[in-house]
């Protein structure tokens, strides 16, 4: 495609998604729809304009999504509801473990019976499709920072570790590959993998998080806001997070979500206890929220000041990259086996994995039902595609992936967008009609 009319989609998209932000939001359509409708119309699917080749470009497309990734889970990190506690992060720790753990493995299990795949490249297809999207997933997410809806709270949550948490198992499918060093008896993955990695992470993440709240305090003090500086500031805490990361092997994606949660909870803490304005009609208190609105900000709210340019990074993200997952389509992309496979994930997998890892807590039934079928798949199953493919990924294996996980990713955009909002609204009709509005 000519660079003229590079420049004029990627204009037009903008304009078309600001003009038509009322009737979009009224409409059945999500965003995503949009843009993957577009992408299919203009690739090789109908007018073939342009085609994306995920294989040949794997070294960007790692890179995009990698990036994209993280700014993600920079933005759901801090409108992460305080103070935390284990009763309300129970429920999303089991889904990002224990559910997540089930979901590879059932995935595995199909790939290995039913696709006639080896178990290794299984176990690496398992993990691809098991995290769910922080991108994605925009209309079921945390909206704000005093957002205390449990069901987003809970799938918002539960994207933001599962994008870490997921990185064993592709490492492991690696490994039974023959690309990755998993020790004798898969010593070096329990120890290094699993457990090194992962504690490291999260100890990373809090550590930089509340040491940038606390140093931003007492420099900054009570200097009025710089925004643009804001902005700077988190986009550095999430490079020197995901840089000591890498340095010390640890998962990045758990280190940059846990330290913007760290940097927020830490944050209000230091503000003091003010009436919340999103809690006084249950007339409780709580820590400030500091960036609620424009005459509530606290001067010293790195968290808060940087959100917004985040969530606008996510959006820009969101409309390229489902762009190219449209322009990589071919009609022949559409196989029974992908199509079988994302059922089978959508109607089993994530349903039976849910309900297992919610055993024993308290939520109710219908919020159970909403986040079994609220696994919305997306980009950062693209990464962990990308990622593969640059590891040594055969390229056999690695065309019959990339088939397999853009059909699934966008079957879920269009199956999960199609539900939403008529799903959400009944959810939050009858949890309203109930008495029951908030995180307890």
């Amino acid at each position: 495609m000519s660079d003229w009319l590079w420049f004029l989609l990627a204009g037009g998209l903008m304009l078309a998604r600001g003009l038509t932000v009322n009737v979009l939001e009224r409409s059945p359509i999500t965003p995503a729809m949009f843009y993957l409708a577009i992408g299919i119309l203009l690739g090789p699917t109908v007018l073939n304009q342009f085609h994306f080749n995920p294989l040949e470009e794997s070294a960007l497309l790692e890179v995009l999504t990698e990036i994209v990734v993280l700014i993600s889970l920079f933005s759901a990190g801090v409108k992460m509801p305080a103070p935390i506690e284990f009763r309300r992060w129970r429920a999303p720790i089991l889904l990002a473990s224990l559910s997540l753990a089930l979901s590879v493995g059932m995935v595995a299990a199909f790939a290995y019976y039913m696709l006639g795949l080896p178990l290794g490249v299984g176990v690496l297809l398992g993990a691809i499709l098991a995290p769910t999207d922080p991108v994605l997933a925009t209309d079921v997410q945390t909206r704000h920072a005093g957002d205390r809806e449990p069901l987003r709270f809970t799938l918002t949550c539960e994207a933001g570790m599962n994008d870490g948490s997921a990185f064993p198992f592709v490492l492991l499918g690696l490994g039974m590959l023959g690309l990755h060093d998993l020790g004798e008896f898969g010593v070096n993955w329990w120890l290094y993998d699993v457990l090194w990695a992962t504690v490291s992470g999260v100890a990373i993440g809090l550590t930089a998080g509340t040491v940038l709240a606390l140093a931003a305090r007492r420099v900054r003090g009570a200097l009025p806001h710089h925004n643009l500086m804001d902005n700077f500031i988190g986009l550095g805490l999430i490079g020197v997070t995901y840089g000591l990361s890498l340095l010390v092997d640890a998962w990045g994606f758990l280190a940059v979500f846990f330290a913007a949660v760290s940097l927020r909870q830490t944050e209000l803490k230091l503000a003091g206890p003010v009436q919340n304005p999103y809690r006084s009609h249950l007339g409780s208190t709580e820590p400030k929220v500091p960036w609620l609105r424009a005459d509530e900000q606290s001067p010293t709210s790195v968290s808060g000041g940087a959100l917004l340019f985040k969530e606008q990074l996510e959006r820009l993200s969101e409309m390229m990259l489902v762009l190219l997952i449209g322009g990589t389509l071919f009609l022949d992309s559409w196989s029974l086996r992908a199509v079988w496979l994302a059922l089978f994930l959508f109607l089993f997998v994530r349903p039976v994995s849910v309900f297992i890892g919610m055993l024993g807590t308290q939520t109710s039934l219908p919020l159970r039902s909403m986040v079994a079928w609220f696994g919305v798949r997306g980009i950062g199953s693209l990464y962990y595609l990308m990622y593969a493919i640059q590891h040594g990924l055969p390229e056999k294996f690695a065309l019959e992936l990339i088939s397999l996980t853009l059909i699934v990713v966008t079957l879920s955009i269009l199956v999960h967008g199609v539900s939403v909002k008529p799903l959400m609204s009944h959810f939050t009709h009858r949890r309203n009609g109930g008495g029951s509005k908030d995180l307890p």
